[in-house]
């Protein structure tokens, strides 16, 4: 089993930046994808970005592309995702997920493991 604990969340002014961190316990993420969605009110849960088990691999929905980064430690176990630029839209709950494989980064389904989720407020 994989414990996820989300961090980082909070309120911030639009254009203002903030870290988010995901840290993994109960065995190493090493080998698993590790991805960060959202879900803000009203709406589904929806991908933001994800990264491979080495960290080769970074992927993006496209509205944040350029303003956020994802990054992983496996050493401490932990993944983070970077938030800059940030705008009112992007005001939602964020979860970090860990998937086995290779397939798809941005389906839901595919993920093994979830956090709880930490909350993003962006005030304009």
């Amino acid at each position: 089993q994989v414990q996820l604990v989300e961090s980082g969340g909070g309120l911030v002014q639009a254009g203002g930046s903030l870290r988010l961190s995901c840290a993994a316990s109960g065995r190493t993420v090493s080998t698993y994808g590790m991805a960060w969605f959202r879900q803000a009110p009203g709406k589904e849960r929806e991908f933001v970005a994800g990264i491979s088990a080495g960290g080769g691999g970074t992927y993006y929905t496209d509205s944040v592309k350029g303003r956020f980064a994802i990054s992983r430690d496996n050493g401490k176990n932990t993944v983070y995702l970077q938030m800059d630029s940030l705008k009112p839209e992007d005001t939602a709950v964020y979860y970090c997920a860990a998937k086995r494989g290779t397939a798809s980064y941005t389906s839901t389904d595919r993920y093994d493991y979830w956090g709880q989720g930490t909350r993003l407020t962006v005030s304009s």
